[in-house]
């Protein structure tokens, strides 16, 4: 066992004895994506393991070592954590955990101190927790982000942007069930050990595309399209949402599912408005118009990658940010902020309208700007077919699941209706 070292605060630290020999586990929040992570960050001398457990027994921890009014994510976290600690597949004395951090004024900021008091409180208070956060909220000896491994970390979510997004187009209409995921996975191994490049970024995404388009596919005009948004931990994660996004591919739908990408520009775009409106934190304002600015180049180039391809590619930035301004103010940026209902306006107006707005339990911001604004949604959009999904230790996979099922059958009644308009039109026109 390393020896353990703390700060001047007490704090435990990751050392760089602890680099060598520890493995960090990771919770899983976008499967796709840190999966890319995960072996990005091995190729750079971590020992990085990605957590997939899902399970009653995870949300059972998470209830025994946090409060029962923590937030729902922050709970399924925590659990997670804890239920990988007990399995004896890890030595907790050779195990650090790792939590991405974004700040703001969500109860996500505290989940750090929040996994160390669940440490404490189950006897494991020798497992360190890394804070992954830009900037740095803690530091420590054993990890650092360098500018190779953030390089390669930020190309490597936009390539998992790429590949999410198409997988979703394709998975649904595939001949060879399977073919989608195995290329996936083909091209999670290569792009992991690629040299990431930005200048790259167009050529290699070129031959993704190219690759998903050879998958043999047959058109079914009885799919659903059916829209995700929610909260970021929720919308996302497999372990947070009861595989939400299988269970939809189960029931005959393609699924829409805005990528990370729009979130980052977002967090930028935030700060920027910030300043703009109450002239405060120029500092930060600028390196947000950076972040912003990096970000939405890389969104524009995913665009024009897919524009004369099959598929279709996200919304622009500002143009998504212009067409919700008649809903709700771009200053309201506490958790999702605008960013969520921009998100379900972008899908009615691509024909994703019938959406699923994902609400955990314990997220305030989340219900204001998801299940606060369907209303007014449906008064401008009659056609939107919008289900809130709520997601605590409480709710029953089950129960969830024939909500869903009710606004499908509500989908598929409208898709009748729909083409037998058309066919009488058509009639009529003879």
């Amino acid at each position: 066992m390393a020896e353990l070292i703390y700060d001047e605060t007490g704090r435990l630290l990751f050392t760089e004895e602890m680099r060598k020999e520890y493995t960090i586990l990771i919770p899983n929040m976008l499967p796709i994506h840190f999966r890319l992570l995960e072996k990005v960050f091995n190729n750079h001398g971590y020992k990085m393991k990605l957590l997939t457990t899902t399970g009653r027994r995870i949300i059972n921890e998470g209830l025994r070592y946090t409060h029962n009014d923590t937030c729902y994510p922050a709970l399924l976290v925590i659990g997670q954590f804890i239920d990988a600690l007990k399995s004896g597949e890890f030595d907790p004395d050779k195990t650090a955990l790792m939590m991405v951090q974004t700040g703001g004024g969500c109860r996500a900021s505290n989940y750090i101190h929040l996994i160390r008091k669940a440490l404490i409180k189950c006897g494991m208070e020798q497992v360190p927790v890394i804070s992954l956060a830009m900037p740095a909220i803690e530091k420590n000896p054993g990890f650092s982000m360098t500018a190779p491994l953030l390089a390669q970390l930020i190309t490597a979510v936009c390539y998992a942007d790429v590949l999410m997004l198409l997988g979703n187009q394709v998975r649904p209409y595939e001949i060879n069930k399977g073919d989608t995921d195995a290329l996936i996975a083909k091209w999670e191994q290569e792009l992991a050990n690629l040299k990431f490049s930005y200048t790259a970024f167009d050529r290699v995404t070129a031959r993704i595309i190219k690759d998903f388009e050879a998958i043999p596919y047959k058109d079914d005009p009885d799919v659903v399209k059916v829209g995700i948004v929610g909260e970021i931990f929720i919308k996302y994660s497999p372990l947070g949402n009861n595989e939400l996004q299988k269970f939809l591919e189960s029931e005959g739908c393609e699924v829409y599912c805005p990528g990370l990408i729009d979130f980052l520009i977002f967090m930028g775009d935030h700060h920027v408005v910030e300043t703009e409106l109450y002239h405060i934190k120029y500092k930060k304002y600028f390196g947000s118009l950076g972040i912003k600015g990096f970000f939405k180049m890389m969104q524009n180039k995913i665009i024009r990658a897919v524009k004369k391809t099959r598929f279709f590619g996200p919304t622009p930035f500002e143009e998504a940010k212009k067409e919700v301004e008649a809903y709700i103010s771009p200053a309201n940026k506490m958790g999702e902020g605008w960013l969520l209902t921009a998100e379900m306006v972008d899908m009615i107006h691509m024909g994703y309208g019938n959406i699923v707005c994902a609400q955990p339990f314990g997220c305030l911001p989340n219900h204001i700007i998801g299940k606060g604004m369907i209303r007014k949604l449906r008064e401008m959009y009659p056609e939107a077919n919008i289900a809130p999904i709520d997601y605590d230790p409480g709710a029953t996979q089950v129960n969830q699941e024939n909500r869903i099922k009710l606004m499908l059958s509500t989908a598929r009644q409208q898709m009748a209706e729909k083409r037998a308009a058309e066919a009488a039109e058509a009639a009529k026109e003879a």
